[in-house]
């Protein structure tokens, strides 16, 4: 098998051969097919996200096909297409595993940060965090479904109800979350990098009935708004820009520092939650739902090799919609 490789902090991913391996009793092999390239990949070779495994293959929004079954496996069957996201192993016995609550596993581990991940020809993971794909999506579109879609789709459940929902930060999950909220019947407001004119116009294609800088204020007040760009900044920016009773909901694992904001603007029952990883309801309600809906992905192709590029293209917002690695 061949892998992009990470092994320190400021040094670029690079490829390498390895014999392809064996799945355990609770795993599948399988072969990659596409894999998409996630902001959290990012915070993970800049070292924002400081305790990866290393050497470590990143990636996790991957779409393959199983090749090899451990003799514990049920459920699934050689040659199936299945999608395996970042939330990758938890204990299965702890207070919030037993709740349903296996995204807050204290133990938990996750694909492409204490797991080898799918910039790779090859991938092992556990049955459990493995999930059948809805039909009609090829394999290259189908792949930032199993991040950008599922994080959003969370997102979007902790933000409830809202009848006017804003979006922070247009990239792979939002234009997935607004096509769901559409859905939903919900008018949704973006908000990109200030002056992303490509962005601001990418987001009113995709249905965006307002979008502007996060440097300005929505022309009405919004039920919640959902930060997946992940600047400390903006949640005091987004907490003006929600009535009383309004969520912010920060859809990002890591974060800039949040500075100091007066009390005044979180008052009036406003709330401020965050969204940690996945649980295997979300991905099958998810995945569902975009069977049914189907769900557009944007998506610029890159060979398996082009992986830092890809990353630095992400890094630098010249992407709209999802970059996707074609081992």
């Amino acid at each position: 098998m061949r892998a992009m490789r990470f092994e320190a902090v400021g040094r670029p991913l690079h490829l390498q051969e390895s014999p392809t391996p064996v799945p355990n009793a609770m795993q599948v092999l399988v072969k990659v097919a596409a894999c998409a390239v996630c902001r959290t990949d990012l915070h993970v070779v800049d070292g924002e996200l400081c305790e990866p495994k290393l050497p470590l293959t990143p990636g996790h929004e991957i779409v393959g096909y199983i090749i090899g079954l451990g003799d514990a496996v049920e459920g699934f069957v050689r040659g199936q297409r299945v999608g395996i996201p970042w939330l990758g192993w938890s204990c299965g016995c702890c207070e919030f595993c037993l709740r349903g609550e296996e995204n807050l596993c204290p133990s938990a581990r996750f694909t492409g940060y204490q797991i080898d991940g799918g910039f790779a020809t090859h991938v092992l993971a556990d049955a459990r965090y493995v999930f059948a794909l809805p039909d009609g999506y090829c394999d290259q579109d189908a792949a930032p479904l199993m991040c950008a879609g599922l994080i959003g789709y969370r997102s979007l459940k902790l933000a409830g109800q809202a009848t006017r929902l804003g979006l922070y930060g247009f990239g792979a999950a939002a234009h997935i979350a607004i096509q769901v909220a559409r859905s939903r019947g919900q008018e949704v407001y973006a908000f990109t990098r200030p002056g992303d004119a490509a962005a601001q116009s990418f987001a009113r294609q995709m249905g965006a009935v307002w979008a502007g800088g996060s440097d300005q204020p929505p022309p009405v007040r919004l039920d919640a708004a959902i930060l997946f760009a992940p600047v400390g900044a903006l949640v005091p920016t987004a907490l003006r820009a929600i009535r009383p009773g309004g969520r912010v909901i920060c859809g990002g694992i890591h974060m800039s520092d949040i500075p100091s904001f007066p009390y005044a603007i979180l008052w009036g029952e406003r709330s401020l939650a965050s969204v940690a990883n996945l649980t295997r309801a979300d991905a099958k309600e998810f995945l569902a739902l975009a069977g049914q809906i189907k769900i557009r992905t944007h998506t610029i192709a890159y060979r398996l090799d082009e992986a830092n590029a890809a990353l630095d293209d992400v890094r630098g917002g010249r992407i709209n919609g999802a970059a996707v690695l074609l081992p």
